[in-house]
């Protein structure tokens, strides 16, 4: 069964004080609400853990046990208890992020140098990774996604501008090919496809036109399924 921490760790507080009046001055209760606690206890495990007298409070043998046996544990509890209160003033711990390689080096790295300068306490893990996983069942803290990219049930933050993608091509390929005037010129060029790591499909161009959202299925020789690596090929 599990035992009340309140009440073990008064035990702990009157066997270590041998005395209600000061284990009671130090919790901030009366004397007999601290005695009654410590009856309460005594009931539900069935023995007695204390030998009271009117001038001194002694530990019974299975009190001995109880105390040597919880002092230790009681001890890293209330450290445990103390690391978590400092953290309120002082940030610390690891924060796993899951981003895209091109979120990961253009948005997140940069502004990671000054944050943990500042907090030393602070670990950062990054997954880089285009897959799109799910953040809380891979129990990442968060996610950097695109905005369209973020499911309907998570918080977003913005965390940097809109990103403007442009469809562009090298001088030498454009010296042998004609440059596309209309969307679907570019479904005759040569073009790198992405495959989505999710989805297992290629990922469709898309084109902002007035507020509408136009999709361009495009054809090529190559295909990769990371966005860093097509914007580098």
């Amino acid at each position: 069964m599990m035992e009340n921490f309140n009440e073990l760790a008064a035990f702990a507080l009157v066997a270590s004080e041998r005395s209600f009046t000061r284990a009671a001055a130090k919790m901030g209760v009366s004397q007999s609400a601290l005695n009654q606690t410590i009856r309460n206890l005594e009931a539900r495990l069935e023995v007695r853990l204390l030998t009271r007298t009117t001038r001194s409070v002694s530990l019974t043998e299975a009190g001995e046990f109880l105390l040597s046996s919880l002092g230790p544990k009681l001890d890293e509890i209330v450290h445990a208890v103390n690391m978590l209160k400092g953290m309120r003033q002082r940030p610390a711990g690891t924060v796993r992020i899951a981003a895209a390689a091109h979120a990961a080096i253009s948005v997140i790295e940069p502004g990671l140098r000054q944050l943990l300068r500042d907090n030393p306490d602070i670990h950062v893990e990054i997954s880089v990774n285009d897959s799109l996983e799910d953040i809380v069942a891979e129990r990442f803290d968060a996610g950097v996604r695109l905005g369209e990219q973020v499911a309907r049930d998570m918080i977003a933050t913005r965390i940097s501008p809109d990103i403007r993608m442009a469809v562009v091509g090298s001088a030498d390929y454009f010296s042998r090919y004609p440059e596309p005037q209309v969307l679907q010129d570019l479904t005759r060029h040569n073009c790198i496809n992405l495959r989505l790591p999710t989805y297992g499909g290629l990922y469709a161009w898309e084109f902002d036109h007035n507020g509408d959202t136009l999709s361009v299925k495009v054809e090529g020789q190559l295909i990769v399924n990371s966005l860093e690596l097509m914007l580098n090929a």
